[in-house]
């Protein structure tokens, strides 16, 4: 894909801030020289900490301000929004987009009965749906010991936020719920992890396209899609959805001609 991506950013950024530092530590820098290494330093950090922890929030926003069109080899472009991928068929166009499906509550933990209302659900949400939507699951066996670390630092800070939201004067009693039911997520993990049970990473996304006989018109229709795909989903299935933007986009993408043959390599496709 012709653009930097925010890996590329976030890289930049550090030797930006590296660069700074040398400048500004250096016993023979002048005082302006000095101040010039201090403020690239500064620069650098911030830039990397943003593009590290909210990359997928930021480079949408320069490409929009900049007005990018991204155009892969393959002929797909993507829009300054970074939130939909669109192609040229003949006469027509088609947009697509990318939906992060975050799940609570895996199989194994519910009952026999709740597994049967939980499929019913689940075909009472496609026959509801009135477009093609495709739902992919990656499944891996975790590292057990980083697994633990991992659930016990998500679960804490789930429970912070959900400090934090209790001692506001009017608190959402949506998000509420839902960390409540982030933290009983991570709590369930916790405990069948101490009880000895392999755990298994899972990533589910769904995508659903649509058309046009313009770009514009492509692109429309799709974002009016995805919100009905979102809370059939949300409803139905008892999970939160999200549309991917930027590099998590891009990243479902690749994965629908090639994903990651091992559990490493899924971590590290997730840095």
């Amino acid at each position: 894909m012709a653009s930097l991506t925010t890996k590329q950013m976030m890289y930049g950024s550090i030797g930006l801030a590296f660069l700074g530092a040398i400048m500004a530590i250096s016993s023979s820098a002048s005082g302006w020289l000095g101040l010039i290494g201090g403020i690239f330093a500064g620069a650098g950090g911030l830039g990397a900490i943003l593009f590290f922890k909210y990359g997928y929030l930021v480079v949408p926003l320069i490409t929009q301000k900049s007005k990018i069109v991204m155009v892969t080899d393959t002929g797909y472009e993507i829009p300054p929004s970074q939130d939909v991928i669109v192609k040229k068929v003949g006469n027509e166009y088609y947009a697509s987009a990318f939906l992060a499906i975050k799940i609570f509550e895996s199989a194994t933990e519910r009952s026999d009965q709740q597994n049967v209302t939980y499929n019913q659900f689940f075909e009472r949400a496609i026959s509801n749906m009135r477009y093609a939507v495709k739902i992919c699951y990656l499944l891996y066996a975790e590292d057990v010991a980083e697994k633990r670390r991992m659930i016990e630092t998500r679960k804490a800070e789930a429970q912070l936020r959900l400090a934090r939201e209790r001692d506001k004067g009017e608190a959402d009693v949506l998000k509420m719920d839902k960390y409540e039911r982030e933290i009983a997520m991570w709590e369930t993990q916790l405990q069948r992890l101490i009880k000895g049970v392999r755990p298994m990473g899972v990533l589910a996304y769904a995508m659903t396209s649509a058309s046009g006989v313009s770009k514009e018109a492509a692109i429309a229709t799709l974002r009016a899609q995805v919100r009905e795909v979102k809370v059939i989903l949300q409803n139905a299935l008892n999970v939160q959805v999200e549309q991917l933007t930027a590099e998590e986009m891009k990243r479902c993408f690749e994965w629908e001609y090639a994903f990651p043959s091992g559990p490493k390599e899924i971590e590290e496709s997730l840095l």
